[in-house]
């Protein structure tokens, strides 16, 4: 599966995920060298959607943790299931009272109901999140850390001990290795800068907006349907709606998206009614659809023609 990097461009390709050859052989060397990967960019470049294909075509299982301001160690290894401890105590309490019935001092009591602590913290006690889920795994997993940004500064310094040994610390259990090396894949869409602890530990790879050739492979993949004219129109746009310096550019998943509306609508060209009225496919954002729509009314001014509209050689698009 993973024995070379044109080994891995082909199982992802199959998972319809079209890899780069920086992608593949990071994703290479990260299998080879047991390494977690950090991947870097805008959002919706498909970092996320590479862990997803990567556990598709090695058929390893897919842990996602999902990153978010205030995630503690409480959501993401684990948390004791108290209200399970609460009723179990309630069903042997007369066996902890004929326990606590031999101690002759408080002092005693307090030391005896200390022995029986293995019986309350144990693992039938313990609910496992995403983290120990993955180290406790009997089969190999991928392990997404989605968003790692998104997070505070405080829960990367949390992570450090499992990117670099695989294990996690549970203080009435003690340390938990992993069955099995999980596959890690961190995500950061940029918003902070990530420490350099976290990023030492990792392997790293920065994901961009593709290239138009390589986004119209993706479209032809994915959406094949789409005649291949206008599947090229319609990147061509998302292409030159990226450099109007819009709020959002527009993802890969929303060209995607786009380019499957345009077949629904059975269009055959990019002409001006299909791009007003299918804008905010790609836009989530009004001042930014504004914008696209004031650049395609100074094209008009002096270029009639839209992408595909017709074949003179002064055709240009609207985005430009």
């Amino acid at each position: 599966m993973s024995n070379n990097v044109g080994q891995v461009t082909n199982a992802l390709r199959e998972r319809q995920y079209i890899a780069t050859d920086e992608i593949a052989t990071v994703v290479f060397l990260a299998t080879q060298l047991g390494k977690p990967l950090l991947a870097e960019g805008p959002a919706g470049v498909g970092k996320t959607e590479l862990a997803k294909a990567w556990a598709k075509a090695t058929g390893m299982p897919l842990i996602r943790l999902q990153c978010y301001e205030g995630l503690d160690e409480s959501k993401a290894l684990y948390e004791w299931e108290y209200a399970k401890q609460m009723l179990y105590t309630q069903l042997l309490r007369d066996k902890l009272s004929q326990i606590l019935s031999e101690a002759e001092t408080l002092s005693a009591a307090a030391d005896r109901l200390a022995q029986e602590d293995d019986v309350f913290f144990s693992e039938r006690f313990l609910l496992a999140r995403p983290l120990l889920k993955a180290v406790t795994s009997d089969v190999p997993v991928v392990l997404l850390i989605d968003e790692i940004d998104r997070a505070d500064a405080e829960f990367e310094a949390f992570l450090l001990e499992i990117l670099s040994d695989f294990q996690v610390s549970v203080p009435e259990l003690g340390t938990i290795q992993a069955k099995h090396q999980p596959f890690v894949l961190l995500t950061s869409n940029n918003t902070r800068e990530l420490s350099e602890a976290l990023k030492r530990r990792c392997l790293y790879l920065f994901v961009d907006y593709p290239s138009h050739e390589a986004e119209l492979n993706i479209v032809r993949l994915r959406v094949p349907e789409l005649n291949s004219k206008l599947a090229s129109q319609a990147v061509e746009v998302v292409q030159n709606l990226r450099g109007l310096d819009l709020k959002k550019n527009p993802s890969v998943s929303e060209t995607i998206d786009w380019a499957k509306a345009l077949v629904l609508l059975n269009a055959n060209t990019l002409d001006q009614t299909t791009l007003e009225t299918t804008l905010t496919v790609l836009l989530k954002h009004e001042s930014d659809v504004q914008k696209a729509r004031r650049a395609l009314m100074r094209a008009q001014g002096t270029d009639r023609d839209l992408p595909g509209g017709g074949s003179g050689k002064g055709r240009r698009n609207p985005f430009n």
